[in-house]
């Protein structure tokens, strides 16, 4: 059962602003104005909506890398959001993925180490940098004490993280899991990379327009920063507590291509979907919606698109609210996760931002100019990364 949300992102410092900026159709995306970016062929990105440091005490900020302060964010509102569950600190566990961890520390630290020597280093270095901060700052928060997890998959990471907290709950080792993912990697480094890679939008001068999924003039992701996360719980932990339930985690799949580091193969894809439908013991045709991983590049789109035409077939919905928020990457599944799971508590999915010209290529029924209403039964969320990472979520409606 999932009985909590929590997420800071390019739309809104919590959940309920996300989703009403998501069903606006509203952009994330702006201009980077530092200086630094001003030599930089890409000059665009998906920053928080809210700062953190307009939430999180200024002595603990100081602390902790910017992804590891989101996470907590996103963890105390989902923690919140669920009630504050009463569990065994030993039946509580935390997964919480990343692509790159306190990568903005480990760049800043090491500029200090270089412009001012060792003595101006941070003591905290260590512990902001490590990929397994978020998900250690934040059992440490709520006191889990039955494991704190840290899948490292690229961009499906924080699906991934998701789909081990539903094995640990089937597993009978843990009664309560709060999973998700947290990134926060806006520097000119990664920046340059993807732009020398071709990966990024170059559209410097219209960054709203710039996040394209499934359209003809897509060229490619914009480089978000945000933290999603959810409260699961073994279904009768749940109903002898009379929680609220937001929607069911019915099956999750996980593969990997074992193909190629940067371009995915639709054979892995669609094991991943279709693993993931038969977790939930449904078929094809039980899917009316699916949110797609789409970041807008070229041959991605196109790729995930015939998955899901093979995978599940022409008749989903299908959304990509990457056009809004930019890719989050570590982040971008359980952002996903929340989309669906709010697409079918209130039964109505948000529109696709940017697709004014849907590529004839693409045969799926995208949704586009506004949010499509309807009751909605069971819904799959799909995240890739490089290294050829894939996680498919199915989520049943809690009514069912």
């Amino acid at each position: 059962m999932v009985t909590g949300l929590g997420a800071t992102t390019p739309l809104g410092g919590d959940v309920p602003s996300t989703w009403a900026g998501l069903l606006a159709g509203d952009s994330g995306i702006s201009a980077i104005e530092e200086d630094w970016a001003a030599g930089l062929p890409v000059r665009i990105a998906g920053r928080l909506r809210v700062e953190p440091s307009e939430v999180i005490d200024r002595v603990q900020a100081r602390r902790l890398d910017r992804c590891e302060q989101i996470a907590l964010i996103a963890a105390r509102e989902a923690w919140a959001d669920a009630g504050r569950p009463d569990v065994e600190p030993e039946r509580l566990a935390v997964v919480i993925g990343t692509g790159t961890g306190g990568a903005l520390s480990m760049l800043g630290q090491d500029d200090v180490l270089e412009a001012s020597g060792v003595r101006k280093v941070s003591p905290h270095t260590v512990p902001m940098l490590m990929a397994n901060g978020p998900a250690a700052w934040v059992s440490i928060e709520l006191g889990a004490k039955g494991g704190a997890h840290t899948p490292v998959s690229a961009c499906a990471s924080g699906a991934e993280a998701i789909a081990m907290g539903l094995d640990l709950i089937r597993l009978g080792r843990a009664d309560v899991v709060v999973a998700g993912g947290a990134e926060a990697c806006i520097h000119p480094l990664p920046l340059a990379g993807f732009a020398q890679a071709k990966a990024h939008s170059t559209r410097n001068d219209a960054p709203q327009q710039a996040s394209r999924p499934f359209d003809t003039h897509r060229d490619g992701f914009v480089i978000g920063e945000g933290a999603a996360l959810v409260v699961l719980e073994r279904a009768d932990f749940a109903a002898a507590r009379a929680a609220r339930v937001h929607a069911v985690l019915a099956g999750a799949g996980v593969t990997s291509d074992a193909h190629h580091i940067t371009s995915a193969h639709p054979e892995g894809q669609v094991r991943a979907m279709r693993l993931a439908l038969a977790s939930a013991g449904l078929g094809p045709l039980d899917v009316q919606h699916v949110h797609a991983h789409a970041t807008s590049t070229p041959k991605g789109d196109l790729t995930e698109a015939e998955s899901i035409a093979e995978a599940i077939g022409l008749h989903p919905a299908v959304t990509a609210t990457k056009s809004m928020t930019g890719h989050l990457f570590g982040a971008a599944g359980a952002l996903g996760a929340v989309s669906v799971i709010l697409s079918l508590r209130d039964r109505v999915i948000p529109a696709t931002r940017n697709l004014d010209d849907l590529d004839p290529q693409v045969k799926l029924d995208v949704v586009a100019g506004r949010p499509r209403r309807g009751t909605l039964g069971a819904a799959l969320t799909n995240s890739f990364g490089f290294g050829g990472h894939n996680a498919s979520l199915v989520f049943t409606a809690e009514r069912a």
